[in-house]
């Protein structure tokens, strides 16, 4: 019964294959959502080995944090632009899973980050919440979840003001467009925690800067940011 499970499944593959959702090529049995040659391809940035990469750096001088990751660079017409796009847009919420799980791997052997109490997604506003149907960020986060055994907690961190896009906003417009946007629902459950602060891609850094200003109004909190992409 396995073996003819196994043809039907190669059967219908031929009709309807999957695709990599990185390069678009057809995938093979046991490949998921990534074919091997991408997933083993993709631009790493192993900034877990780099205390002082370039997400640290953006942040310093503006909010203190333990440390800065991103799991991969963002190149326009790269894979992971194509990736992201998957993800982002056409409803593919299980990419965010994998990269995660991929990121918590790599930052389980990181102490910065293993040791962590709590993961924080940056949060969307409800009415673009509602459009999309996901919040990527709350993805990526679950995904680390799995592997840092840390819970997630996607309801006190919340969005309160809806602000226009930000691709074509200077830095400054972008830091201005983020004032006042972010609130606590219970900051007293974060006293002296530990916060991984999770997002997508990190660009200018001004949403993760607003939201790690609002977090570190918290008595004894630290601070540690994780994305999936930056932008090189």
């Amino acid at each position: 019964m396995k073996l003819q499970s196994t043809y039907l499944a190669d059967f219908i593959a031929l009709l309807f294959p999957e695709l990599c959702q990185a390069c678009g090529e057809s995938l093979v049995t046991g490949e998921e959502l990534i074919c091997t040659d991408c997933r083993y391809n993709l631009p790493f940035t192993n900034f877990h080995f780099k205390p002082d990469n370039m997400v640290a750096q953006q942040f310093w001088g503006k909010i203190n944090l333990e440390a800065a990751y991103a799991l991969c660079y963002f190149a326009k017409g790269g894979k992971m632009q194509h990736l992201m796009h998957q993800f982002k847009y056409k409803g593919m919420q299980k990419i965010g899973d994998l990269l995660g799980n991929i990121a918590g791997e790599q930052l389980a052997t990181t102490p910065a980050f293993s040791t962590a109490d709590l993961i924080i997604p940056v949060p969307l506003h409800k009415n673009r919440l509602r459009k999309r149907g996901y919040n990527q960020s709350v993805c990526f986060a679950n995904g680390l979840s799995e592997k840092l055994n840390i819970p997630v907690d996607e309801n006190n961190l919340v969005r309160v003001r809806a602000t226009e896009t930000q691709t074509h906003r200077s830095r400054f417009s972008r830091f201005e467009n983020m004032q006042e946007v972010f609130a606590l629902n219970n900051p007293e459950t974060l006293i002296n925690k530990h916060i991984i602060l999770v997002d997508d891609v990190v660009t200018t850094g001004s949403t993760l800067e607003a939201c790690g200003a609002e977090l570190l109004k918290v008595e004894g909190l630290k601070l540690s940011i994780a994305t999936i992409a930056c932008a090189e």
